[in-house]
């Protein structure tokens, strides 16, 4: 058959005489011309241009500038492409129907769309160069499309053409959307004024822009790259190159940040605040405050959403209408078709709408949309829950900042209540948002649905819709109970942790004693009780998955038994797909409301919440402390000789220069205007309205040094939080004095500092920050003065311990000081600023004697007095008293008396005389005191943490270093490989834990499942194409038969899938339950029995998140994305294979999308990963900084940083939303990709299944099957990539799991041990070498040494001469690599650990309690009596405090023992020596952290108590062991002298004579 551009059927067709334009060919071929002169045009330009790229804009963004009416232009573009694409089928479809080609009915048409996608482009690169002269081609183009596509329609109307018909409607359309945008153009020309006008628009970039930090674009992208996440790839591409990081992802657009959305919800919940003013009753809606705040871009996801969910209903419709038309088709093969002439080559809308191929083509467009539409609205919606999420964490920090503190002391606001409102409740409502338009759009979806269904089915569908909404109900109660069982999950597992935490803080004393076991069994028990509570929680979860399941299953076979029997025609195919499909929209709505109810249910209470903390009361406004009545900086005015040294070490030398020019005032008597404070008459409370501080008066007086003293609860903390403005002031006032400002200059340098107060609380309150930056707390450095302060505070000999000095990070989550270390870093604080006033809330309850001196004297009179800073110092130390300026003494919360120490003297002798005897009796402590050096104690318990970790890290920087080379070598490809692969290693060893039977189980159930659900749709799918093909033929009797055997056999599998639906759901979270309790019952037990030096080199926080936030992403969420990766993967599978079944072809066509698929899911999960623990890392500093500041907040408004503390916020929120912002762009870049997968494979699947498929219910069936694809093609990569990271927690389970044990067995039987042994305590040691690992230098060398019964031996040396390591060699707690000990005849290497352990006792040098009774403290074995346990306490000299106690041997210990002195605690350990009635006791410095009283007992104890047992002593004071029968001397691990005392002092050079020469 020839071509021709009017085709050659027809000899008029070339026939010009009726005039040009009446020639339907030459209009057409007119119709080419705009087309043809859009490209010759553009070519060459966009040639040129991308040529020459380089000298594009200078911003790094090509996407900074939009023409006006950008959007518009896009979207009049597509919509014009769209009914290109609609004049093109159409020509084709009424060309199939000619006697010959017509070329002139589709050419002019696919120029037209191939000159609407050049224009778009060329328009993009224009936009980008800003370039607006170049448009004048496109102004051209669509001027003349205009005219051509007029004359057309003219002709059209001229001719009578009605306008039902096709073409008609499509030529009309196009004269529209030409005009419009020749209108966008005409209007870009006006705006910009590029051509036609004298002056053109100069424009800037978006401010967003210049800001090279700003990565995230989609604000910024043009309309294309915004729906497809285009502007994504280079992340997510770079993210296999190298991980992504804070860097990477940038800052966030300012519209983005906490502060500005913060400023617009703050706004509107004032403009609430005043509308309900007048009304007290009424609280503040914030419901309403966040609508207009964040109102528009809800409506505009809504908007998206309901659009989406309409395009939704087209999948069904159009496969009815595929399957309809091709039954037709096979059904009216034999029936010839007419053939039209030309002169009618018309098609009506109908006729059009009946072609197989536009419907599956119109399926895939319409799929397209409503993808495109659906994201869009989650991405609005996210966004929008992001801005508000860092609106209310602003609103809530501004807050905080300003609550009263008797709010936070009085318990009316926890902090844990903070905390809560931050980590919970914000949460809530930014997730409520995601959810909210589904509230709107979900009834919607469902009317419109079962509006469908009944068209389709008629009333037999509403019995399916029955089915499906009395089941609804059931989702929201199993929603509730999962909700239930989580919290008490939870419970539980905190109480485990709880446990969990005190036996590894305690795992040297468990060991020792041979108690790992009991506590072991303590956590098991808590164990198996969160177990349980796991199980109600799997059920209930196993339940949700397998109503979704089940549910339309159900309904479908509901529905179509009711059919069957209620009417008499058979069943079409095109209905039963069609159906089909419906109920599977249906589904997703309602199994979605149960959990948007409860959402909305959880928003409303969050809400309430939040009103209630932002309407609670605020702290006064302390206007006193503002800019009038300012304290200035007097430092220099005061001085009367010029100290240098103290303006050096604060100013710069114009500061000095200028001072010395100050004439200076003779410093005279105290009058008004030297008073810096002064109160009147004040009466304060704590928010109870009862007065705290009653009838107060006083004055602090300038630059000098103030103290309060009184007994303990008399209100001298109060006085000060009374000052700073903390409490209520019921009457009377506080003055702040104003000094006339006579240094500008100075004064203006110094202004920042001018009111703020340097505070150090009672309770010191460190940031989670460095040593360094706890100090200078947002001030700046100065070399000189850093260290003047921290030598004050004698805190140089602590830095110096810690691993990285001073940049070590402190506070919750770094490293744990003690409280004098911690305090001694506060009163550093306060030091270092550079503020006019001090406030010291009792520095020295902390220190010990030593440092308290030191830092009175170095700090306070020398540092502060220098500066002639004003001092408020709040003391018990009476002995200061002497320094003192001015004293003010409380009793009651009133002032008792208030002058200097002689004024006090004259008048008020008897409180003098009063103080006198508390000072002597001060003074005996003291010497007692100075022998017990407790801050030693605390460098050394400081030390030994930091050392082992030390070594640790310098072993893993080494082992890091070899790899890092290694990996050098290796390049990148290797480290790309780790990065991509999955883990399938630690996948297999998860789901072995699980033990294979269930594995098994859980495998053949999921199989059978899905294959029964494939054979019901199979099934169906026989039985409808059945029908019809018996339909002519058969008689009534044969049809009733057939119905009943295919409604039997339908109903049988469907049963059957819903009781596999069932089963897997099932086994999934038992298989889940149990591998979570094996590997934990593994790592306990492994970590318990692990050799002492692993607790000493890993970090305590390290294995307690083994055994919390990985354990509980083993139980809890594993099994749910298991479950929920099988099914999707599953369900894919067994749809590509079924429509591969129908049409085989099809999978020709899976190849190229099977490759696509795999890198899109291969470079997503990388990027995911990343961007994941982004999101989690980010998420704790914020967290901490709210719960930070609510503890601090007394010293922070003291210090006047709020600014400061504001900003710190607003940067950890922004730094998180990015994140988070990022996380939800890149799975929104995955589901368009896997959606527009899912809709080309769909496409595929029609047009094979309509040019190669059997008959007409396989089609359907295909096309069913191609549409659940599109459904779960992102669920795959999504649950890939959430197990990813999920199996890290396994993986790091695993690595414990791997550890070496301590070897308990011994060569000999425990039944072979003597009962008694060992009976006399007689000790040998043979050839001793000790070493703590294989791989370490030995620690102990060839010790020989011979203990008698009953001997008392002392053990000394210099620290770390291995005199610890030979008390634990008798625990075999380290290697003995040669030599031996014997004891009473047996080699102890020989025995089992358990054995050993248990018949030694041992009193370790920091007392240990665990929380329970006084009883399971002393015997947790519980072995003894009651008189055995008294006994016990009374030679300990306890046993008058413990009958005291409620409960006596009952009464419950706190964590830690903290219900008791340290020295009690000390007591309590020699009593549960005592109670152990062993030959043989060791002691490790057992005396070191007591108290001289307490020590005293001890030793009499050991003296009496243990004098036929053999005790031997470690001393940490030489002097203790002056009187041991025996003493053995270690120097770098060899014994160099033994003998007793006596004779070893008689040598005059020996170690022992020296080590007791430098001690005494």
């Amino acid at each position: 058959m020839r071509l021709a551009f009017c085709g050659n059927d027809n000899a008029s067709a070339y026939n010009i005489s009726a005039g040009v334009l009446r020639n339907v060919c030459f209009v057409d071929a007119l119709n080419l011309v705009p087309h043809v002169f859009l490209l010759f045009i553009t070519f060459p330009i966009l040639f040129i241009g991308w040529g020459s790229q380089s000298s594009k804009v200078q911003i790094h963004h090509n996407t900074w500038l939009h023409f006006p009416g950008h959007n518009l232009r896009w979207i009049l573009t597509f919509t014009l492409l769209f009914v290109h694409v609609c004049e093109i089928a159409e020509g084709i479809v009424s060309d199939t129907q000619m006697k010959s080609r017509h070329l002139h009915l589709f050419l002019p048409a696919i120029m037209g769309f191939v000159a609407a996608t050049v224009s778009i482009v060329y328009y993009h690169n224009i936009e980008t160069s800003n370039f607006p002269k170049l448009l004048l081609a496109l102004f051209l183009y669509w001027i003349m499309a205009f005219v051509t596509k007029t004359i057309k329609l003219v002709r059209y109307c001229q001719d009578g053409v009605p306008f039902s018909q096709l073409r008609f409607c499509i030529t009309g359309i196009m004269v529209i959307l030409y005009g419009l945008l020749m209108a966008v153009e005409i209007n870009v020309i006006r705006v910009r004024r590029y051509v036609f006008f004298m002056n053109p628009q100069k424009v800037k970039p978006p401010e967003d822009l210049q800001d090279l930090g700003v990565r995230f674009l989609q604000p910024f992208v043009n309309l294309l790259s915004k729906a497809t996440y285009w502007w994504m790839n280079t992340l997510i591409i770079s993210a296999h190159k190298k991980p992504v990081d804070l860097k990477a992802i940038g800052k966030l657009p300012i519209a983005m940040r906490a502060l500005t959305n913060y400023v617009c919800l703050k706004e509107a919940y004032e403009e609430q605040k005043k509308k309900v003013a007048d009304q007290p009753n009424r609280s503040p809606s914030i419901w309403l405050a966040m609508y207009s705040a964040f109102g528009r871009p809800i409506l505009l996801s809504s908007t998206f959403r309901y659009l989406a969910d309409l395009l939704g209903f087209a999948g069904p419709l159009c496969i009815s209408g595929i399957v309809q038309g091709f039954q037709n088709t096979t059904n009216n093969t034999n029936i010839t078709e007419k053939v039209k002439d030309s002169s009618n080559s018309y098609l009506s809308s109908e006729e059009f709408l009946r072609n197989v191929y536009v419907l599956a083509v119109l399926l895939f467009l319409a799929l397209i949309l409503q993808r495109t539409f659906l994201q869009a609205s989650y991405y609005v919606t996210t966004e929008t829950g992001i801005n508000l999420r860092g609106a209310l964490l602003a609103m809530i920090y501004n807050k905080i900042l300003r609550l009263s503190t008797s709010n936070l002391s009085m318990g009316e606001m926890t902090l844990g209540q903070i905390n809560n409102l931050v980590a919970i409740e914000t949460n809530q409502l930014m997730w409520f948002l995601f959810l909210c338009p589904n509230l709107w759009a979900m009834p919607v979806q469902i009317i419109m649905g079962v509006i469908l269904l009944y068209n389709l089915l008629g009333v037999s569908a509403l019995v399916g819709a029955a089915v499906i909404v009395l089941l609804a109900p059931i989702q929201y109660f199993i929603a509730t109970k999962l909700a239930e069982a989580q919290k008490s999950t939870l419970d539980y597992s905190t109480e485990r942790l709880k446990k969990t935490n005190e036996i590894l803080k305690g795992i040297k004393l468990l060991k020792l004693y041979a108690w790992e076991h009991i506590f072991c069994t303590s956590v098991e028990e808590t164990r198996m009780k969160e177990l349980t509570s796991l199980k109600t929680f799997a059920l209930h979860t196993s339940l949700s998955i397998f109503m979704n399941a089940a549910i339309p299953i159900a309904a479908v076979l509901a529905t179509f038994v009711t059919y069957a029997y209620t009417t008499d025609k058979p069943l079409q195919p095109a209905q039963a797909f069609a159906s089909l499909s419906l109920f599977h929209i249906l589904v997703t709505p309602l199994f979605l409301l149960s959990t948007v109810v409860r959402f909305a249910v959880k928003a409303i209470v969050s809400v309430q919440k939040l009103n209630e903390f932002l309407l609670s009361d605020e702290i006064g406004d302390d206007s006193w402390r503002g800019g009038d009545s300012s304290v200035a900086y007097e430092s220099c005015k005061k001085h009367t000789g010029l100290h240098t040294k103290a303006i050096n070490r604060r100013q710069p030398l114009r500061y000095q220069l200028e001072s010395y020019e100050q004439p200076r005032k003779p410093t005279r008597p105290v009058e008004i205007d030297d008073i810096a404070i002064k109160v009147t008459n004040g009466y304060f409370s704590w928010g109870s309205g009862l007065a705290t501080l009653s009838n107060i008066n006083i004055r602090i007086p300038t630059g000098q040094m103030t103290m309060i003293v009184g007994q303990v609860g008399c209100g001298k903390s109060s006085l000060l939080l009374a000052i700073l403005g903390e409490m209520q002031t019921l009457e009377g006032k506080v003055h702040w004095s104003n000094v006339n400002e006579t240094e500008p200059s100075f004064e203006a340098s110094r202004s920042r500092n001018r009111y703020s107060v340097a505070y150090a609380a009672q309770k010191p309150w460190l940031l989670n920050a460095t040593v360094e930056e706890n100090i200078i707390f947002g001030s700046p450095f100065n070399k000189q003065r850093y260290k003047a302060v921290t030598d004050a505070c004698s805190l140089q000999p602590d830095i110096d311990l810690l691993p990285f000095g001073d940049q070590t990070e402190i506070g919750e989550r770094g490293i744990n000081l003690s409280g004098g270390q911690r305090q001694r870093i506060c009163v550093a604080r306060a030091l270092y600023q550079n503020t006019n006033i001090v406030f010291l809330d009792d520095p020295f309850s902390a220190l010990d004697i030593h440092l308290s001196d030191h830092l009175m004297q170095e700090g306070i009179l020398k540092f502060l007095q220098e500066d002639k800073r004003t001092l408020v110092l709040v003391t018990h130390k009476l002995q200061y008293l002497p320094h003192a300026d001015w004293i003010i003494a409380m009793k009651d919360g009133m002032v008792l008396r208030e002058g200097t120490l002689k004024d006090i003297q004259n008048k008020d002798v008897e409180l003098y005389e009063h103080w006198k005897t508390l000072m002597n009796r001060q003074d005996q402590e003291l010497e007692k005191d100075m022998e017990a050096d407790q801050t030693t104690l605390e460098r050394k318990t400081l030390r030994r943490a930091m050392y082992p970790r030390e070594s640790k890290s310098q072993l893993e920087d080494e082992d890091e270093e070899e790899e890092e080379e290694e990996d050098e070598d290796d390049n990148m490809s290797t480290v790309l490989r780790l990065r991509t692969k999955m883990p399938w290693k630690t996948c297999w060893r998860y789901l072995t834990s699980g033990g294979f039977f269930l594995l098994f189980l859980m495998i053949f159930s999921k199989l059978l499942k899905h294959s029964v659900i494939v054979a019901i749709d199979y099934w169906l799918a026989t039985w409808t194409s059945m029908d019809n093909v018996n339909d002519v033929r058969s008689t009534d009797d044969v049809k009733s038969t057939n119905k009943t055997y295919h409604v039997a056999v339908f109903s049988i599998l469907s049963g059957a899938g819903i009781v596999l639906c069932l089963i897997t759901s099932l086994t999934v979270e038992w298989m889940g339950l149990t591998a979570a309790k094996n590997l934990h019952h593994n790592l306990l037990n492994k970590i318990i029995l692990g050799p002492i030096r692993f607790f000493d080199m890993t970090p305590l926080g390290l294995i307690l998140n083994r055994f919390s936030a990985d354990t509980n992403i083993i139980d809890q969420h594993i099994p749910p994305t298991l479950e929920s990766l099988t099914r999707s993967t599953l369900l894919c599978l067994s749809a590509i294979g079924m429509i591969s079944y129908a049409t085989p072809w099809f999978l020709v066509a899976l190849v190229p999308l099977g490759i696509a698929f795999y890198f899109i899911q291969k470079y997503f999960r990388v990027a995911s990963k990343d961007l994941q623990e982004l999101d989690d890392s980010t998420q704790l500093p914020l967290l901490c900084h709210f719960s930070e500041t609510a503890e601090g907040l007394t010293t922070i408004r003291a210090f006047r940083h709020e600014a400061r503390f504001k900003q710190r916020m607003l940067e950890l929120t922004d730094t998180n939303n990015i994140a988070y912002l990022f996380l939800s762009a890149a799975n929104r870049w995955l589901e368009v990709r896997t959606d527009y997968l899912g809709a080309c494979i769909v496409l595929t699947a029609a047009v094979t299944s309509i040019t190669e498929g059997p008959h007409s219910g396989f089609v359907g069936l295909g096309l069913l099957y191609a549409l659940t694809i599109t459904n779960y093609l992102n669920w795959v990569v999504r649950n890939l990539a959430d197990l990813e990271v999920q199996m890290g927690a396994v993986k790091k389970v695993h690595s414990f799991l791997n550890m070496e044990s301590e070897n308990y067995d011994g060569y000999l039987d425990p039944s072979q041990v003597p009962k008694d042994w060992p009976q006399e305590g007689e000790i040998k040691i043979e050839n001793l070498c000790v070493r703590y690992e294989n791989n370490l230098k030995p620690v102990l060398k060839h010790v020989k040494a011979y203990i008698k019964p009953g001997q008392k031996v002392g053990i000394c040396g210099r620290t770390g001469s291995g005199k610890s390591s030979l008390s634990l060699a008798f625990f075999r707690m380290v290697d003995i690599f040669d030599g031996r000990i014997v004891i009473d005849g047996i080699d102890i290497s020989k025995l089992p650990l358990h054995t050993l352990r248990s018949r030694l006792s041992i009193i370790l040098q920091d007392p240990i309690l665990f929380s329970g009774s006084i009883r399971f403290n002393l015997d947790p074995e519980c072995k003894c009596t009651d008189d055995r346990l008294w006994e016990a306490l009374e030679i300990a000299q306890l046993k008058n405090m413990v009958k005291s106690l409620p409960g006596g041997l009952d009464a419950m210990v706190t964590e830690g023992g903290e219900n008791f002195s340290v020295g009690q605690r000390q007591l309590f350990c020699l009593a549960r020596a005592f109670v152990r009635k062993s030959s043989i006791l060791i002691m490790d410095e057992a005396t070191a952290s007591i108290d001289m009283a307490t020590e005293n007992i001890l030793q009499k104890v050991v003296m009496t108590a243990f004098a036929d047992r053999t005790v031997v002593t470690i001393a940490h004071r030489v002097s203790h062991i002056l009187d041991a029968n025996i003493v053995l001397v270690l120097s770098e691990g060899f014994l160099v002298e033994c003998d007793t005392a006596s004779n070893l002092l008689l040598k005059e050079d020996g170690l022992f004579t020296t080590l007791v020469k430098t001690h005494k």
